[in-house]
């Protein structure tokens, strides 16, 4: 279940469920070619005051660690595997449901050029002293407050997914 009602992301999900129904499983592979399911997460220090950011090396834009599915339709595993590839963090707890879903074009500079991508975006929260270590998908990486991440970025879904996050994650730290 999605948090929230934002009439914004209720339309890019109701779209996402349209293409899986016509396009099924296929969507999971890269080989697709016009859309791609991917997975990402909003990685948030074991405050949740903090999340993870990640300078792209092939978009050179500031984000939150994800990929594709790659055949996985598991997209609550795509998230978490891509978060502790990226970041080096092991330990990593996921909230149950997605927060979040976005549908960006992207062009990575190789053969599958120009696509959609159709993000399932998680959110999980790291382990106390977690220290962050990339991969050569990033150039950099840093753990950022939310109140300075405009400061940043002005990706508006990162924006979106920190909001979105930061608030189901203090729903879940504040059950009982």
């Amino acid at each position: 279940m999605l948090i929230g009602n934002d009439p914004r992301v209720l339309r890019r999900r109701n779209l996402m469920v349209a293409l899986l129904e016509r396009h099924g499983a296929s969507l999971a592979d890269r080989e697709h070619g016009a859309a791609h399911l991917t997975a990402s997460t909003l990685v948030l220090d074991a405050d949740r005051r903090r999340l993870v950011v990640l300078l792209h090396s092939k978009l050179r834009r500031w984000l939150q660690p994800g990929g594709h599915a790659d055949g996985d339709l598991e997209l609550a595993g795509v998230a978490m595997r891509e978060a502790s590839e990226e970041t080096g963090l092991g330990g990593l707890a996921i909230l149950e449901a997605p927060v979040d879903v976005d549908i960006h074009q992207v062009d990575h500079g190789d053969a599958l050029g120009r696509h959609l991508h159709l993000d399932v975006r998680f959110v999980a929260v790291a382990e106390r002293d977690s220290i962050l270590r990339g991969n050569h998908e990033s150039e950099e990486l840093r753990w950022v407050r939310t109140d300075d991440l405009r400061a940043l970025t002005d990706e508006p879904s990162l924006h979106r997914l920190a909001r979105l996050g930061s608030a189901a994650a203090s729903l879940h730290h504040d059950a009982p």
